[in-house]
C-alpha cells in the first residue's frame, strides 16, 4: 500500500535534500508536487487542499527555513501530519462493556465483510484472549451462513447455530442472548451486503444495531474502492454513526487514498486493515507507522512484532547455535523459507515486509529487481519444493547432489536443473557468509551489518539478503532471497 505515494514523495524530498539551504519559493514548488501526489494517489481534493495549506504553513517559518538541516524538518511536518490525516493514535476496540460486547459489521457486498469478521474473531481470540461467537445475519446471499460456520472452525470460535427461515433481527438478538447465557466476552454480527447502496440494506442495518446495542459499529470496505470506498463510509456513517472503519485489500491498494481520506471526511478511525488472504492477515491500523511507511521511514516495532509471532524463538534459537558452530544443512534452510513465507502471508508479501524495514538503500531499484525476477512468495514455494524432493541424506549434505540427482530433484519439484544448481549456488553462498560472521565475532558482524546499510549496494544475494541470517528476534531477517 502507499506505494506509488511513497515514491512520489520520496522523489520531492530527495531534491529538497540536494539544495542544502531552503527558500520559500522553494518549498512552494515541493507543496505542488506533494499536491499533485496525494491527488493522484486518489485523495479526496478537499483533504488536499487543507492538508497541503498546513504544511505549507508550518515549512516556510524561519525555524524551517534556517535550520541546520531545513529538508528533514519539512519531512519532519509532512510525517506529523500526515499522522494527523490517519487518525493521530491508534484507535481501540471498545470492549469494556458488560459482557457481551456486540460488534456490528456493516458494508457492501463483495468487500470481504464475512472473512474479515472471520479474521477479527481469530484475532480478539488469538491477540486478546476473548472467548467469541459469531453470527451471519446474512439471509440473502447464498451459503453465506456456511461460510461463516466454516471460517468459526478454522479459527476456533463458537458460531451461532442456524435456524432457517429467521430473519436477521431474529438471529442477532439469539446471538447475543446465547452469547450472555453461554458467558461469551464478544459477539460479531456479519450483516448482509448488497452490491450498492440502498435504503433496503440501511433500514435492515438500522433495525439490528436499535436490537442490539452494539458497542461497536464497524464498516468494512476495499481500499481499492477509492474515492468510491469513502463515499460509501460517509453514507454509512450518516445512517449508523458508526464507530470504526476496517480497510481490506490494503495489499493490492498501491495509492491509498481511501485510507488517508477516511479519517476526515467521516470522522471515524481506521480501526484495523486487512494486509492479505489469510486469516491472521489483519493488524490494527497505527497512523504513526502508515506515515512512516509512506514516508520511506519503515516501520520497525510493526516488523518485529509480526516477527515474534511468525517465527518459532525455539527454532530460532536452534538455528542461531547452528550457524554459529557452521553446521547447517538444507533442513535449516527449508525451516528458514517457512518462517519467511509465514511472515510474509502476514505482512503483504515479500514488498511488505521490505516496506517495513527503514532507510532501506535503493528501496526503489529494490522493488524494480523484485517486478523484474517475478519475485514473489511463489518463488519459496518453488524453493520449498526442491528441498521437499530431496532424500534426507541429500538434504543434510547437498555435496551429494551430481548430474542425475540432481536431475532427479528437478523432476520431482516440476522444476529445471537450472532452478535446482540456483537454489545450490545460493545455499553455498549462505554457508560462506555465515563462517565469515563467525570469525569476526558479535562486534564485527555488527559491523558489517551497518557498514551493507550504510554502502546503499543492496542486500547480498541469497530470502531477503544472507548478509542477514537468522531468525528476526536475535538476527536480523531469514533467510536469502536472490537479488541479481
Amino acid at each position: 500500500m502507499f506505494e506509488t505515494l511513497n515514491d512520489k514523495l520520496g522523489s520531492v524530498f530527495s531534491k529538497l535534500g540536494r539544495k542544502g539551504a531552503l527558500s520559500e519559493q522553494d518549498v512552494t514548488a515541493a507543496m505542488r508536487e506533494i499536491r499533485v501526489a496525494l491527488l493522484e494517489a486518489d485523495v479526496a481534493l478537499p483533504v488536499v487542499k487543507d492538508f497541503v495549506e498546513q504544511v505549507r504553513e508550518e515549512a516556510v517559518g524561519e525555524k524551517v527555513l534556517k535550520s541546520i538541516k531545513p529538508d528533514q524538518q519539512v519531512v519532519k511536518i509532512v510525517n506529523d501530519k500526515l499522522t494527523e490525516l490517519l487518525g493521530a493514535e491508534k484507535a481501540e476496540l471498545n470492549l469494556n462493556v458488560t459482557p457481551p460486547a456486540v460488534i456490528l459489521m456493516a458494508g457492501l457486498q463483495g468487500v470481504g465483510k464475512t472473512t474479515t469478521t472471520g479474521k477479527l474473531a481469530k484475532f480478539l481470540k488469538d491477540k486478546q484472549r476473548k472467548k467469541v461467537m459469531v453470527a451471519s445475519l446474512d439471509v440473502q446471499r447464498p451459503a453465506a451462513q456456511e461460510q461463516l460456520k466454516i471460517l468459526a472452525e478454522q479459527v476456533g470460535v463458537e458460531n451461532l447455530p442456524i435456524v432457517a427461515g429467521q430473519q436477521p433481527v431474529q438471529i442477532a438478538k439469539r446471538a447475543v442472548e446465547a452469547a450472555r447465557l453461554q458467558g461469551f466476552d464478544v459477539v460479531i454480527l456479519d450483516t448482509a451486503g448488497r452490491l450498492a447502496l440502498n435504503e433496503e440494506l440501511m433500514n435492515e442495518v438500522k433495525d439490528v444495531r436499535a436490537a442490539t446495542n452494539p458497542s461497536e459499529t464497524l464498516l468494512v470496505t476495499d481500499a481499492m474502492m477509492g474515492q468510491d470506498a469513502v463515499q460509501t463510509a460517509k453514507a454509512f456513517h450518516d445512517a449508523l454513526e458508526l464507530t470504526g472503519i476496517v480497510l481490506t485489500r490494503v495489499d493490492g491498494d498501491a495509492r491509498g487514498g481511501a485510507a488517508l481520506s477516511m479519517k476526515v471526511v467521516t470522522g471515524c478511525p481506521i480501526k484495523f486493515s486487512g494486509t492479505g488472504e489469510k486469516l491472521d492477515a489483519l493488524e490494527e491500523f497505527h497512523p504513526e507507522r502508515i506515515a512512516g511507511r509512506i514516508l520511506g521511514m519503515g516501520d520497525v516495532v510493526g516488523l518485529v512484532e509480526r516477527a515474534s509471532e511468525a517465527i518459532d524463538q525455539d527454532e530460532a534459537e536452534k538455528l542461531a547455535q547452528k550457524m554459529q558452530s557452521g553446521e547447517f544443512d538444507m533442513n535449516d534452510m527449508l525451516a528458514q523459507f517457512k518462517q519467511v513465507k509465514k511472515l510474509s502471508g502476514m505482512s503483504g508479501g515479500l514488498s511488505g515486509i521490505l516496506g517495513m524495514i527503514p532507510g532501506l538503500p535503493n528501496m526503489n531499484k529494490v522493488k524494480e529487481q523484485m517486478k523484474g525476477a517475478n519475485l514473489d512468495d511463489s518463488v519459496i514455494t518453488r524453493q520449498e519444493a526442491i528441498i521437499l524432493s530431496m532424500t534426507p541424506k541429500e538434504r543434510a549434505k547437498p555435496a551429494l547432489l551430481k548430474a542425475k540427482r540432481k536431475e532427479r530433484v528437478a523432476k520431482g519439484s516440476g522444476t529445471s536443473v537450472q532452478d535446482v544448481n540456483k537454489l545450490l549456488k545460493q545455499f553455498q553462498q549462505m554457508q560462506t557468509m555465515m563462517k565469515k560472521m563467525r570469525k569476526l565475532g558479535k562486534k564485527g558482524m555488527m559491523q558489517q551489518m551497518q557498514n551493507l546499510m550504510q554502502q546503499g549496494g543492496g542486500m547480498p544475494q541469497g530470502p531477503m539478503g544472507g548478509g542477514m541470517p537468522g531468525g528476526m528476534p536475535g538476527g536480523g531477517l531469514p533467510g536469502g532471497f536472490p537479488f541479481k
